[in-house]
């Protein structure tokens, strides 16, 4: 029987998965984690596209699967954001990024930014 893998879905990931994306296909019956701040880009993404309906559903289907963000992680976040200034990654990406370390699992995402890092699954 197949392991079933646990990645860390950046906002990214979790709107090509509601909005139905080929390439994230593979990735329907991973486990996921993310955060409320993901969710919360989340949210104003899906209302932005679908309306209030479709993105207070996206906002619940995905609740369950939010962790805390520890103080540590947060400075560590603040630490790599720092150290890649240039790419001008947003504080959510790079708590996530951070996050997906701790527990161990691959950052997933689409955001190029990302692309050539190391632990990232990069599926555009």
């Amino acid at each position: 029987m197949e392991e079933i893998k646990k990645f860390f879905f950046d906002t990214y990931a979790l709107f090509e998965l509601i909005h139905g994306s080929k390439n994230y296909a593979n990735y329907r019956n991973a486990r996921i984690i993310t955060t409320k701040l993901n969710l919360m880009e989340l949210h104003y993404r899906i209302l932005s596209v679908y309306g209030d309906n479709y993105a207070e559903k996206a906002y619940q289907k995905f609740l369950s699967f939010v962790i805390e963000i520890p103080n540590e992680a947060i400075k560590k976040a603040n630490r790599f954001k720092y150290l890649h200034k240039k790419q001008k990654l947003s504080y959510v990406d790079c708590i996530g990024y951070i996050l997906a370390k701790l527990y161990s699992v691959k950052f997933l995402t689409g955001d190029k930014e990302f692309k050539e890092m190391e632990n990232v699954k990069f599926v555009k």
